[in-house]
């Protein structure tokens, strides 16, 4: 066992290449991206570090040609999830006495091989699973994730020299261990780093994981499972299982042994889990630490002072970037009448020139959304929106899934601060506007801290 005091690397954000035109990182992104859409790939489940198959597989497809198959996953049954968490628990003891430098070795290592050589693949998957641009997938896929690592081995580190004052003939100090148990980790379709983050801090800290990732972000969420495996984390410490997710969470959440939640999803999902966790709280071992981030109703609040191009700017680009499939993404604005006739033509003006098509296509701003079923509900958001008086499209509107899933970036303006789509989280690239007297910013204010916001089923797909 080595002896020292260890202090890992400084930690630094990761550099976005630039993916210009004849740069070399372009070209090996979209020859990879070639070779994943002209071939196909098997995705087992990874449970004790081995490859589960079960020959019941669901075909995976990319958002904007969904008529395209590029591999297939297997999907698992109780008997499966039930073989991770036992699996998990078998691995604990020697991970958790693993020293934590070691474990941050291996976690480091991760980063490097995000940065060097799985750079192209995991950005060329994540455009294919989840139709994200060159430059969107740069900043999740490769440059999110490897800063996750960096910085929370940094963080550690941090924790671990955090140690309780001691007076005179005492030595107080604090021993952080791992939590008895597992932890189950739920991740999102729209970041594979997050995908990637939410098992990885948590078995960066001594913990062993079940992980449970979108059934639309398998494709990308392999080459994850790759990188760990060739940073060398042992098996058993991340298990990875693709199924029915009522099931899988129901045979998580009854073993005595679930020890955390981590999960980023919907409101809902996330609530009835924490109802679950809280009903079963009797059966556990010890409480569990429940970690989880949902959605929203995210808005830009304009002054009658601003700039109308800047806010115009942050309008377009912070409502449609990843067809507005973000927690981030701004989804109602509220504008000063005084500002509204030149913030509405340079919206109309820069919409109007948004690509829309295959993230192939470099040149293409607008992307498909991630499913069918988030397409239908989008599209019914809009349709409903073309029927209300107090309602106009001025700029997008019209969708299309007979190739992909593909729908205008849309901008509504309402007289209603209360109007629908004023309310209710879409989870798509349509963008509400109340344009309000320019001199009433404090009323205007408190409507926008008034309102509440209904859960409904599709700020993440249900499977997860």
């Amino acid at each position: 066992m080595g002896k020292g005091f260890f202090q890992v690397p400084v930690a630094y954000n990761e550099p976005i290449k630039s993916y210009a035109p004849g740069s070399p990182e372009r070209e090996a992104v979209l020859a990879q991206y070639k070779s994943y859409y002209n071939g196909t790939i098997d995705v087992p489940m990874y449970i004790n570090g081995k490859e589960v198959t079960t020959g019941n597989t669901r075909d995976m497809t990319p958002p904007h040609d969904h008529k395209h198959v590029v591999g297939q996953y297997h999907v698992g049954e109780q008997k499966h999830v039930q073989e991770a968490i036992n699996t998990a628990l078998e691995a604990r003891t020697q991970w958790a006495a693993m020293p934590w430098e070691q474990r941050a070795a291996i976690f480091l290592k991760a980063a490097e091989l995000l940065a060097g050589p799985y750079r192209a693949k995991i950005n060329a998957a994540t455009m294919m699973a989840q139709s994200k641009t060159i430059h969107q997938a740069e900043i999740d896929a490769a440059c999110e994730f490897i800063d996750f690592l960096r910085f929370n081995v940094s963080y550690m580190q941090e924790i671990y020299e955090q140690q309780p004052e001691s007076a005179e003939g005492i030595w107080n100090r604090v021993e952080y261990r791992p939590l008895e148990g597992f932890v189950y980790a739920i991740t999102p379709f729209n970041f594979t780093a997050i995908a990637g983050n939410l098992p990885a801090s948590a078995a960066m800290m001594g913990n062993v994981v079940v992980w449970k990732p979108s059934d639309s972000q398998v494709f990308s969420a392999k080459v994850i499972i790759d990188v760990f495996a060739e940073a060398g984390l042992p098996a058993g410490v991340i298990n990875v299982v693709f199924g029915d997710p009522v099931m899988v969470s129901n045979t998580v959440l009854a073993s005595p042994d679930f020890a955390g939640l981590h999960f980023t999803g919907s409101t809902g999902v996330f609530r009835h889990l924490w109802k679950e966790i809280g009903e079963n709280i009797a059966s556990y071992r010890s409480y569990p630490r429940i970690v989880g981030e949902t959605g929203g109703k995210d808005f830009i609040m304009v002054h009658k002072s601003a700039n109308a191009a800047q806010v115009a700017t942050a309008m377009t680009r912070g409502s449609f970037e990843f067809q507005g499939q973000k927690c981030s993404a701004a989804s109602r604005a509220y504008i000063p009448s005084n500002l509204w006739e030149d913030v509405k033509k340079i919206v109309i003006d820069q919409v109007s020139s948004f690509k829309i098509g295959s993230p192939e296509d470099t040149s293409n701003f607008i992307n498909a959304v991630i499913d069918e079923r988030s397409f239908d509900k989008i599209a019914g958001y809009i349709d409903y929106i073309k029927e209300q008086p107090n309602a106009e499209i001025i700029v997008g509107g019209g969708y299309d899934k007979s190739k992909g899933y593909f729908i205008e970036p849309t901008v509504v303006v309402t007289t209603d601060p209360k109007f629908r789509t004023m309310c209710e989280e879409i989870f798509g690239p349509v963008l509400t506007v109340y344009v309000y007297d320019e001199n009433d910013f404090e009323a205007t204010l408190d409507i926008v801290d008034s309102l509440l916001f209904p859960i409904h089923p599709f700020h993440h797909p249900p499977s997860q």
